[in-house]
């Protein structure tokens, strides 16, 4: 247990490391770029003219919108491949603003489809594959329970964590980073839970229910008293992951003790019954969702081609399932098989669950060109896969030489049938452009609404509970629903607060971390947009609390009624959030 405990925090700081370095990759200028920076990090003492808003646009005449946008330092975007303000402002005439917010609207939804795949089937079975493999870095395989809090957990929130991380890396979006991950937490504890408890009541898990909701509370409560101070410092930040850290050995600890004392009752009360199984012995879940391949095997086994074998890992259909699903699911389809085709162009995928663990020989050669192509290219939204080496070569032509150079060694060395003895590196490399994938797509969605607010002149703290908090959750509410129609309303219920944890500690501690690495400053300065932020902070607050009273009140049975107070408590919240962004509640000036 200690070896598996070892080996779970070594690989989680591993994982926290790597993601450190590729957010200050691709959060930093290089050589060939201007400074990032806008004039609010300027030296203090220095006079300064105050910076005009973005959001002043619209109350200018038309033919002074488009100099405005590309000339005013707060409108212009420090990531990200298009410019959606100078599109909105100079590219479409004032009479087809509509259909620009509207095809900006379609856009971020495929956006969030985008996010939801690349996470459910590339970025999250990379990572348990990672946690499973074994290698000469990676000798033990991690079957006990804090798997689910922190790799499947983490897959899981992918979205929300990169969205904060991509927010918080300019002062002027952090609100959606509060926004998003406070508006995810009251959204969570109360439209998914109170969904599950109306789908199918149960009795919950009294104690990891009061673990989950303490520890999370904490989090809140840390926050709650950043956002009071108005920074957050390297040790706040800090601590945010340590928490995390303690939250993950008290998953620990409670899981060896239960299962300690079930192991020791069945021992008293069945003496002539066997030793009950092992850790290792327990029934194997499988923690892929990569199924692409699984048709209908033929009855007469046959060799395929190495043709063969690359048209059928690319393709995203399976038939089968095709002729057997519904016209929304088909529908959906459609829209998901551009998006799945090129991550299955450029993300290698192991599944230790398979015997040749997902090995498909030509398109992993492919994959040794692609993959490092995408990661230079996503880097800094592409300004180093650009950059000219000597004046002679971009580094995408460099990185393509090389990878294929690797491809055609592997290719030469490896055979159809049989992996590679270190087929695991592709694990690695899988993870890798996956998060950068997630990266770049946050990106762009932290910019398209921030372009939202300037034209609907909306703070990022509203888009950030709206918007984004939806787009992030409604994947996790599915799934969370599924499982309580099938019969597991328990187990969908741990899900809503284990992963909201985890988003909340790592997406404001990594993100002010990554942000005070990048400053002369050693904190991060927090600007609450007015009234708003303390109004999402206290319905949050005030929902934990809630819950935490009510349902040991209830002996931990969740009904329907319930679930309705839930869905009650969100739509009132929605409803104060929203008067008081449009000024109908605000404070009286003293």
């Amino acid at each position: 247990m200690a070896g598996r405990q070892l080996y779970l925090y070594s690989l989680l700081s591993f994982f926290c490391v790597g993601l450190l370095m590729v957010e200050m990759v691709s959060g930093t200028r290089g050589p060939f770029i201007g400074a990032h920076i806008g004039s609010q990090f300027s030296a203090s003492g220095v006079n300064q003219t105050p910076m005009e808003d973005c959001r002043d646009v619209c109350g200018l005449n038309v033919s002074d919108r488009c100099p405005f946008i590309r000339t005013t330092p707060d409108c212009h975007s420090e990531g990200g491949y298009l410019n959606y303000l100078e599109g909105v402002f100079c590219y479409f005439p004032p009479d087809l603003l509509p259909l620009a917010v509207t095809l900006y609207a379609f856009w971020l939804l495929y956006l969030f489809l985008i996010l939801g795949v690349t996470a459910a089937k590339f970025f999250c079975p990379n990572l348990s594959a990672i946690s499973t493999v074994r290698g000469p870095l990676l000798c033990v395989p991690l079957t006990c329970s804090p798997h689910g809090v922190t790799f499947l957990a983490f897959g899981n929130g992918a979205p929300d964590i990169f969205s904060a991380l991509v927010a918080f890396s300019d002062p002027r979006t952090a609100g959606l980073a509060f926004g998003a991950l406070f508006g995810a937490g009251v959204l969570v504890t109360t439209v998914v839970a109170g969904g599950i408890a109306i789908l199918r009541p149960f009795t919950a898990a009294s104690r990891p229910f009061l673990r989950d909701i303490i520890f999370y509370m904490v989090a809140v409560f840390l926050t709650f008293t950043a956002l009071y101070l108005g920074r957050v410092t390297l040790a706040w930040a800090l601590g945010y992951l340590g928490l995390y850290v303690f939250y993950v050995i008290t998953v620990v600890l409670c899981t060896w003790i239960y299962r300690w004392q079930r192991r020791r009752s069945l021992v008293y009360s069945m003496p002539g019954t066997p030793e009950m199984l092992s850790d290792s012995e327990e029934e194997p879940v499988s923690s892929n969702s990569y199924d692409y391949s699984e048709e209908y095997r033929p009855l007469l086994f046959y060799q395929e081609t190495t043709a063969q074998i690359l048209a059928h890992a690319l393709n995203p259909l399976d038939y089968r399932k095709w002729r057997s699903k519904s016209v929304s699911w088909r529908a959906l389809k459609v829209f998901k098989m551009p998006v799945e085709f090129l991550l299955l162009l450029t993300v290698p995928v192991v599944d230790p669950d398979k015997e040749d663990g997902n090995w498909k020989r030509p398109l992993n050669c492919l994959h040794l060109v692609t993959s490092p192509l995408v990661l230079v290219l996503t880097l800094q939204s592409g300004a180093y896969g650009v950059y000219e080496i000597g004046g002679l070569l971009p580094v995408w032509a460099v990185v393509v030489i090389a990878g294929t150079a690797m491809a055609a060694v592997t290719f030469f060395a490896t055979s159809n049938s049989e992996p590679p003895r270190l087929h695991w590196l592709f694990a690695f490399l899988g993870f890798l452009t996956s998060a950068l994938w997630i990266n770049a797509a946050a990106t762009e969605v932290v910019n398209i609404l921030r372009t939202l607010g300037v034209v609907f002149r909306l703070s990022n703290t509203v888009l950030g509970l709206t918007l984004l908090a939806w787009g992030n959750s409604i994947g996790d509410a599915f799934s969370d629903f599924t499982l309580a129609r099938q019969g597991y309303p328990r187990m969908a219920f741990s899900a809503c607060f284990g992963g909201i944890i985890l988003n909340l500690l790592v997406g404001v501690g990594l993100g002010c971390l990554l942000q005070i690495s990048r400053s002369p400053m050693a904190e991060v300065k927090l600007e609450p947009d007015g009234l708003l932020v303390w109004v999402l902070a206290g319905a949050l607050g005030l929902s934990l609390v809630c819950s935490l009273v009510s349902v040991p009140l209830q002996c931990f049975q969740l009904s329907r009624v319930y679930g309705f107070c839930l869905l009650l408590f969100y739509g009132s919240f929605l409803m104060v959030a929203l008067l008081t962004e449009f000024g109908v509640i605000r404070l009286k000036s003293v």
